[in-house]
């Protein structure tokens, strides 16, 4: 207990050496009324738990205990560790793509520095990608998910008291925050591999993981540093100390066996509770770890007034003060980038947006998808309750390029955009929206997308156009899809016919798939790798864009027709017009 003295009358507060539970805020009036806060309550929260993790010279016991667990990350199958190769800058396709928004608002609120990486660096490889979408089907069943947010949430806490305890020069409460950030991350380790072996894990990363933590949480080195941190934890429990303020001045003494006004004030109040209410939810811990320098001084008095429990503190840090574990630590990134996105496509989901785990393959370039849509639009109208419409596509044989034409404002630059996200997600092993689909892993996905003029770089809109093209031209190889939307539309319609044409040959030399969207009917008329899709009008109302991509031959009929209506000059608005 902890007994505060003040005018002659007690008050008793408890001193959850590292409680999580107290946090309550103390406040007490001088003998000249000036209040004075006394918060307990960040150095008193969660000290204690159970503790899973050893120093570096420990570490080497618990590597040896878990040698026959391979499992190092999430991400990679065992044995392909090495093929990581995560990139920090944000693809070229991304803004074309619209995927910029996306991972911002997947990975909005967490750790961005550690997961943008990892949603940035696509793999050309069928046994990993195959890997994570194990590991997305089974966090897709909920008792599993439910898992995972509440250990992300625990090492964010790990984190921040360990970042709070490095800017604190007063050695008792930096020992306190310490051991702090020690017991919750033992209570995640533990509390995580309990809840995996009380399910039915599918996915051979996750059946890893658990292997690995049941040898990890079972070494020696950690069965004696948790049974250290108990001992030390029920040590600082059992510290009892009172404080007496005489005006600006407070003096801390041990406890004197003062009274505990606390449960006589439940005892007289008890008659007054009403037992038929249900307890209100309890309100999440805040990341608020600070003590004020009155605070941190009451601190530092009963380090001195118990210098035995405090020494034993001293040293339990100075010896962990590397407790986490390595593979702890990369997973703990890792499962961030599986739970980031499941929480955003979740709200699609609900609204019956269908998403599946393409069939992949690094040889075939066969594709079929169905039911899919652009993934950034859908989050925005799901969001307005607006109506999202799917889309389906296949390319077989030698076919390699999809052409698509039409009215504008008809759904065209998402098809293409949609074509984009689908590849590139793929490349994540993330599940990619429609019903189904097949899909190409490529190396490298290139788009060109119109871009306002940029003064800085002294070139005109189409030399501009001729550059970047040229620098995809070099650098795409057969492995690649490139999504062109509407080159060269700030030349005549000759030189575009021209140009687009020896663009989208040389495409087709390579053998790359992609799609291109244009008004240029020819340009899906190049050879028998090319196939048309027409983004299509309602046949009873020509104005009204349905936003459908339909594989069939472009003629421009619906997009002049549109046209003419939208002027007055169809045949029969003229005939009316002019008839005497």
């Amino acid at each position: 207990m902890m007994q505060v003295r003040q005018r002659g009358r007690n008050y008793n507060c408890t001193l959850c050496a590292m409680g999580n539970a107290h946090t309550a805020r103390t406040a007490m009036l001088s003998r000249s009324s000036k209040p004075i806060a006394v918060n307990m309550m960040n150095q008193c929260q969660d000290i204690a738990g159970k503790m899973p993790s050893p120093d570096k010279a420990n570490f080497r016991e618990d590597r040896e205990a878990v040698e026959s667990a391979v499992f190092r990350t999430i991400l990679f199958p065992p044995g392909l560790e090495k093929a990581r190769a995560e990139r920090t800058d944000q693809p070229g396709c991304f803004v074309d793509l619209n995927l910029d928004q996306v991972i911002a608002a997947a990975v909005a609120k967490r750790n961005e520095e550690a997961l943008r990486p990892i949603f940035y660096s696509t793999y050309r490889n069928e046994e990993v990608v195959q890997y994570r979408q194990a590991v997305f089907a089974d966090l897709e069943r909920p008792e599993v998910f439910q898992i995972f947010p509440p250990f992300c949430d625990a090492m964010r806490m790990v984190r921040a008291n360990l970042a709070y305890a490095e800017k604190i020069s007063y050695k008792c409460h930096r020992h306190t925050v310490i051991l702090r950030a020690i017991g919750l991350y033992c209570d995640a380790v533990a509390s995580l591999l309990r809840s995996l072996q009380s399910i039915t894990l599918r996915s051979t990363g996750l059946k890893s993981l658990q292997a690995y933590l049941a040898g990890y949480t079972s070494s020696q080195s950690f069965t004696r540093l948790a049974m250290e941190t108990r001992d030390l934890r029920d040590a600082l429990s059992k510290i009892s100390y009172g404080m007496l303020f005489r005006g600006d001045k407070v003096t801390v003494r041990k406890y004197a066996s003062e009274p505990d006004y606390t449960v006589t004030i439940l005892d007289r109040f008890a008659k007054f509770r009403e037992t038929d209410i249900e307890p209100p939810i309890p309100p999440r811990p805040k990341d608020d770890f600070s003590l004020n320098h009155i605070e941190e001084g009451i601190l530092e008095f009963v380090g001195r007034l118990f210098p035995e429990q405090f020494r034993q503190l001293k040293d339990y840090v100075a010896r962990h003060s590397i407790f986490i574990d390595d593979v702890v630590t990369t997973f703990d990134r890792e499962i961030g980038f599986f739970v980031a996105y499941l929480e955003f496509i979740e709200p699609l989901k609900r609204a019956s947006l269908p998403f599946c785990h393409p069939e992949v393959s690094t040889s075939s370039k066969d594709t079929n998808v169905i039911a899919s849509f652009d993934l950034a639009l859908a989050a925005k109208l799901v969001q307005e309750k607006g109506t999202v419409v799917c889309n389906d596509f296949y390319l077989t044989g030698v076919e390699r390029l999809i052409v698509v034409s039409g009215p504008n404002q008809g759904g065209k630059t998402t098809f293409a955009r949609m074509f984009g996200q689908l590849h590139f997600l793929a490349g994540l092993g993330c599940p990619v929206p429609g019903r189904h689909a097949r899909l190409f892993l490529p190396d490298h996905v290139f788009t060109h997308f119109e871009r306002e003029e940029d003064i800085t770089n002294l070139r005109g809109k189409l030399e501009d156009d001729l550059v970047r093209l040229h620098q995809t031209c070099q650098a795409m190889t057969s492995n690649s899809v490139v999504v062109l939307n509407e080159i060269f539309n700030s030349t005549s319609l000759e030189d575009q016919i021209f140009l687009s044409t020896k663009i989208l040959d040389q495409v087709l030399a390579i053998d790359a798939i992609g799609v291109c969207v244009t008004f240029i009917d020819a340009l899906s008329r190049l050879g028998e790798k090319t196939v048309s899709m027409v983004s299509t009008v309602d046949p009873d109302d020509l104005a009204r864009r349905t936003f459908e991509i339909m594989r069939k031959p472009a003629d421009g009929l619906a997009y002049a027709l549109s046209l003419a209506e939208k002027h007055g000059v169809t045949y029969q608005r003229l005939r009316a017009r002019v008839r005497p």
